[in-house]
C-alpha cells in the first residue's frame, strides 16, 4: 500500500479504517472511491442551487450552467482544501449556513422598489459572500480561530458534532410531506445491507456500500419509471428524458453573472453565516480527527483550514455560487466505508471538477430522487451524531456539571432552530421583532435629522437582528456556543473536563506541516 509523505498529524488508524488519510489506493479503485465521496453530498450540493434559482426567478435554460458551477467550485475547492489547507479528506460544497442570508438578499432584491431581475440579486449575492469572506480569510490566517482550541473540551465538541448530524433530521429529503418511504427504506436497508452485514463477506461491501445502495436504488426506481409504474410526480420518478435534452458542454467561467456588486447591510449579514459555517467546520475538523484515529488538529492545521475556506468563498463569489464549505455528509461516509485517504477525496473532486462542465452529468445527478438521498442522509447523519457522542469517552460522565452542559447544548441547539424555522428569513424575523416600529419615533421626534439617525441605527440594527437570526437557524452554531460559554465558566477540573488527557492526543503545531512548509524544506533539500 503506498502512502505519501505528507504530515496528516496523524497517530494510530483509527477502528474500521481501510485507507487511512496518508494512503494511496490503485487509480482505478480511487476514482470509484472518490465518486462515492461525491455522491455522498449531491443532494445538497444541487438544493442549495435549487433553492437560489428559484428564489431568483432564475430561468430553466441558465440552471443547469448555474448548478454545473457549484459542482466546479467545489471540485477546486477541494483540491485547495487538501492540498494547501489543513489537508484533512473533506469534501468542500454549498453551505447551508449561508443560504439563509443567501436567500434574505436575494429577497430584498428581487422585491425592491427597482424590481431587481436575478442577475441583479445574483451580483449582489457574489460581492456579500466576496466581501465577508475576506473577513473569513483574515480569522483564519492570522490565528485568531486557532487561539478558540484552547477553549474546546470533549464536552464541548461532543454537542456540536452531534448536532451536525441532529440538526439536519428534518432536512426535506427524509421528512417532506410527498416522501416515497419504501424508496427511502430501500436505499437505507441496501447501505446498511452491505456496511453492516455483509461488509466481512467481500471487500467490495466495505469499501463501496454508497455506490452500490444508489446505484441499486436509482436503477430500480428508473426501471420502474420507464414503465410506467412511477408516475410523473411521485417523489420517486426519474425523469430520464430530461438527461437527453441537457447541453453538452457548459460555458463555465469566472464573473460569468457580471461584476460582484457591494453592500454593506448584505455583507454584514452574510458574516453571521460565515461564522456559523467556522463553528461547523471545526466540529468537521474534529470529527475527521476522532474517525481517523489521528491526533486531535492543532491550532496550526484550524488557522489553514479555515483561512483556505475563506479564500475559496472569494472564489465562490467570483464565480458566482453560494459559497463554499467542510461538509459533514463526507464525513459520514468515512466512518461507513472506512476509506479517509486524503488522495482518494482529491482524484473524486477532479472528476468533479470536470463532470461540473458537462451537462449530462448535471442532469443525471439531479433526477436521483429525493427519497433515494434521504435514505442516504439517515445514514450518513446517524453516523456523524455518533462521532460526536464519542467524544464524550475523554471525560467524567459522572460529573454533573458535564451532564448538564452536555444536555443543555444539545436541548437549545435543536430548539432555538426549530423556533427561528417559525419565521422563514431575516426579513419576517425582523417583522416579527418590530425592528422599523421600534426605530419610527425618531423620525417622528424630528423628519431631518431623526431620518439620519434612523438610518444609521437601523442599520446596525439589522445587521444584529440578522445576525441572531442566522446563527439562531443553525443548531451546531447554537449549541456549540451554548457549551463553549458553559464549559468555560462552571468550575471544573481538567482531567473532569477530558482537557487532561486530550492536551495528550492532540497534534504538537510543529506535526502540521502547510504547504508552504514542505516546498520552503524541498527548495532547502534542493540547495
Amino acid at each position: 500500500m503506498a502512502t505519501d509523505e505528507s504530515g496528516s498529524g496523524g497517530t494510530d488508524r483509527g477502528d474500521g479504517i481501510e485507507y487511512d488519510i496518508d494512503d494511496r489506493p490503485p487509480l482505478g479503485e480511487s476514482v470509484v472511491l472518490g465518486v462515492q465521496h461525491y455522491l455522498t453530498m449531491v443532494g445538497a450540493n444541487i438544493a442549495v442551487p435549487l433553492l437560489l434559482a428559484a428564489a431568483m426567478g432564475m430561468p430553466d435554460s441558465v440552471r443547469p450552467q448555474f448548478i454545473g458551477t457549484f459542482f466546479v467550485v467545489s471540485g477546486i475547492a477541494t483540491l485547495a482544501q487538501t492540498t494547501f489547507g489543513n489537508r484533512y479528506p473533506i469534501v468542500q460544497g454549498a453551505p447551508f449556513s449561508m443560504l439563509a442570508p443567501a436567500l434574505a438578499i436575494v429577497g430584498v432584491v428581487t422585491a425592491g422598489a427597482a424590481g431587481g431581475d436575478w442577475q441583479a440579486a445574483l451580483v449582489q449575492l457574489q460581492g456579500a459572500i466576496v466581501a465577508a469572506a475576506v473577513v473569513q480569510v483574515a480569522l483564519g490566517y492570522l490565528g485568531l480561530v486557532g487561539k478558540l482550541r484552547r477553549f474546546l473540551s470533549p464536552v464541548v465538541v461532543a454537542p456540536t458534532i452531534a448536532l451536525i448530524g441532529l440538526s439536519l433530521f428534518d432536512s426535506p429529503q427524509i421528512v417532506g410531506q410527498d416522501q416515497s418511504w419504501w424508496l427511502l427504506g430501500l436505499t437505507l436497508g441496501l447501505i446498511l445491507l452491505f456496511s453492516q452485514y455483509l461488509e466481512i463477506r467481500h471487500r467490495a461491501f466495505r469499501l463501496y456500500p454508497v455506490i452500490l445502495a444508489l446505484g441499486l436504488a436509482w436503477g430500480i426506481a428508473a426501471a420502474l419509471s420507464a414503465g410506467g409504474v412511477i408516475e410523473v410526480g411521485h417523489p420517486g420518478y426519474v425523469p430520464l428524458g430530461d438527461v437527453a435534452e441537457s447541453q453538452w458542454l457548459l460555458p463555465i467561467r469566472p464573473l460569468q453573472w457580471g461584476t460582484p456588486e457591494f453592500t454593506t447591510a448584505f455583507a454584514v449579514g452574510m458574516l453571521a453565516g460565515v461564522l456559523a459555517s467556522i463553528v461547523e467546520s471545526i466540529g468537521d475538523y474534529y470529527a475527521v480527527a476522532n474517525l481517523t484515529g489521528a491526533a486531535a488538529p492543532s491550532e496550526k492545521r484550524i488557522n489553514h483550514g479555515i483561512g483556505m475556506e475563506g479564500l475559496m468563498n472569494v472564489f465562490s463569489g467570483i464565480m458566482g455560487t453560494g459559497g463554499s464549505t467542510s461538509y459533514s455528509e463526507n464525513i459520514g461516509a468515512i466512518g461507513l466505508t472506512g476509506v479517509a485517504s486524503r488522495y482518494v477525496v482529491q482524484i473524486g473532486a477532479a472528476v468533479m471538477l470536470i463532470a461540473g462542465f458537462v451537462g449530462y452529468f448535471g442532469q443525471l445527478i439531479a433526477t436521483i430522487p429525493d427519497p433515494i438521498v434521504g435514505g442516504l442522509f439517515v445514514a450518513m447523519f446517524a453516523q456523524i451524531v455518533a462521532v460526536g457522542i464519542s467524544n464524550l469517552k475523554h471525560v467524567d460522565l459522572d460529573s454533573s456539571r458535564n451532564v448538564f452542559v452536555v444536555g443543555f447544548a444539545l436541548f437549545v441547539g435543536l430548539a432555538i432552530p426549530a423556533y427561528m424555522g417559525n419565521f422563514g428569513d431575516p426579513i419576517a424575523f425582523r417583522e416579527a421583532i418590530g425592528l422599523e416600529a421600534a426605530i419610527a419615533p425618531l423620525v417622528e421626534a424630528d423628519p431631518v435629522a431623526g431620518t439620519a439617525v434612523a438610518v444609521w441605527i437601523g442599520a446596525l440594527a439589522q445587521a444584529v437582528v440578522d445576525s441572531v437570526f442566522i446563527v439562531g437557524s443553525a443548531g451546531m452554531a447554537v449549541g456549540g456556543l451554548a457549551a463553549l460559554v458553559l464549559d468555560n465558566t462552571i468550575p471544573g477540573t481538567r482531567e473532569e473536563r477530558g482537557l487532561a488527557q486530550w492536551e495528550r492526543l492532540t497534534e504538537d503545531e510543529s506535526e502540521f506541516d502547510s504547504f508552504w512548509d514542505r516546498w520552503a524544506e524541498a527548495s532547502d533539500d534542493r540547495d
